[in-house]
């Protein structure tokens, strides 16, 4: 629990802002109680030790979905890291899967696409570093790969493959630049997952660019599929 919660906080600045985000930032009090809500779900304890913090901890569930408009409910797996900028409608379905150093912006739903048929409740698998725009939703058992950027109020329902650029309704891929300038957390300089991305970022856009000099002057660039 704790060092998970610890990489949430250190996203949100030093220690003294750490300090201002606990004490004033609903979307910060939301995760807290993720985090503890996770712990009290997977830790090893005696079955009425977890049975009592489930009762202590459900109205509390319940303030929080009131005061912040955001649901993070621990069943959901979500890795060290998270990021949410703002406060306000962010809702993560039970059965989600959420890589590390991910950001979600208002408004955005991770979520089953069942529309009240039981076979589609599978929800979303997001790997790491990914930023979801504001407005933006993920929808059904799809697949959003590492360094994911998805624009504002992109509705995805088909997966998505690494450092990929979406945007639209549907959403379609603009680009393989990635999320790298939007996501950043402390030690990204050192994250081996991170650098072999940059590189393999790296080396789409050089495949890209040879392949504009070798296109034929007044030809169409192609930008999504």
């Amino acid at each position: 629990m704790f060092p998970n919660l610890s990489e949430d906080l250190r996203r949100y600045g030093n220690g003294r802002q750490q300090i201002k985000a606990l004490l004033s930032a609903p979307r910060v009090w939301a995760i807290l109680y993720y985090r503890f809500g996770r712990w009290v779900h997977t830790a090893r304890m005696p079955a009425i030790v977890r049975v009592l913090l489930k009762v202590i901890i459900g109205p509390v569930a319940v303030f929080i979905d009131i005061a912040t408009n955001m649901e993070l409910p621990p069943q959901a797996d979500i890795g060290r890291g998270l990021f949410i900028p703002h406060t306000g409608h962010v809702i993560i379905a039970f059965n989600a899967r959420i890589g590390r150093y991910c950001t979600l912006a208002q408004g955005t739903s991770v979520g089953h696409g069942a529309g009240g048929k039981e076979k589609s409740f599978s929800g979303p698998v997001l790997g790491d570093r990914v930023y979801v725009g504001p407005g933006a939703a993920v929808l059904g058992p799809i697949t959003i790969g590492d360094d994911v950027l998805i624009g504002a109020n992109t509705v995805v329902i088909r997966s998505v493959p690494d450092r990929a650029v979406v945007v639209g309704n549907p959403a379609r891929m603009i680009s393989l630049n990635g999320s790298f300038d939007l996501i950043s957390y402390n030690g990204m300089e050192r994250d081996p997952s991170r650098l072999e991305a940059l590189e393999e970022a790296g080396k789409s856009r050089l495949d890209l660019t040879e392949h504009d000099e070798q296109r034929p002057s007044g030809a169409l660039t192609i930008t999504s599929h």
